[in-house]
């Protein structure tokens, strides 16, 4: 029977961090491994483990580097059987969504919950970064599309021919996803006690609109007085 997988963050920058040849090693592996199985994630063959293990390391690592990409790995044991991206590299008018890379489980890992594990995982990255929308797009019909949709994404649509897959060279559609989250209630509080002050303000602002009126009312009963003396 396998154990369960350990899904944790990635973090090669930190003191005591695994070796980070070994890590890109296995990654290279995963990825090397889900390519000449078909998926359609940006390769095609053929391709070599040694461009797998350039692609963690010129196009991922310098994104966790920077922490504008958040990487979540699965491991049985100490070996990297599966894994996924946030990107957090969006616009300045964008800074609510990030966005799902490349949802990675090795072939042999598979139908043990762990691709639903990781993105169960990133979800909560993404709510701690602040973010309230993630979007990706995933191979129509593919298995991903289901594990997407039975986590509450949303096909906004579908592009015909859009990318061919690792081994055919047909053009297959993609579908285009996304997933609205709840705001924490850490990131949410400023927010009311913002709304609770403006509230605030705005009473007192008309206790002195109804003490300014009263005020007013008294000086002229007191005017009226003085003329009927």
């Amino acid at each position: 029977m396998t154990t369960a997988a350990q899904v944790e963050e990635w973090r090669p920058d930190l003191p005591g961090a695994p070796s980070l040849k070994q890590d890109i090693d296995m990654l290279g592996e995963v990825l090397h491994a889900v390519v000449h199985t078909g998926a359609g994630v940006s390769f095609i063959v053929p391709f070599s483990i040694a461009e797998a293990r350039t692609f963690w390391v010129d196009q991922v690592l310098p994104g966790v580097r920077d922490r504008t990409r958040r990487v979540l790995v699965a491991r049985w044991d100490t070996r990297i059987v599966g894994t996924v991206q946030i990107d957090l590299a969006v616009p300045p008018n964008q800074q609510h969504r990030a966005e799902v890379l490349k949802l990675l489980v090795h072939p042999e890992a598979r139908r043990h919950g762990i691709a639903r594990a990781l993105m169960t995982e990133l979800e909560s990255i993404a709510q701690d970064e602040g973010r309230t929308l993630l979007t990706l797009d995933t191979w129509t019909g593919g298995n991903a599309e289901s594990l997407y949709r039975s986590m509450g994404y949303i096909a906004a649509g579908v592009i015909p021919r859009y990318a061919r897959g690792s081994l055919t060279p047909e053009l297959e559609p993609t579908t285009i996803m996304y997933k609205e989250l709840s705001r924490p209630a850490a990131l949410a509080t400023p927010h009311r006690t913002l709304s609770l002050a403006r509230r605030g303000q705005g009473e007192v602002e008309g206790w002195r609109g109804e003490a300014s009126s009263a005020a007013n009312d008294l000086d002229s009963r007191r005017a009226s007085a003085r003329r009927g003396r």
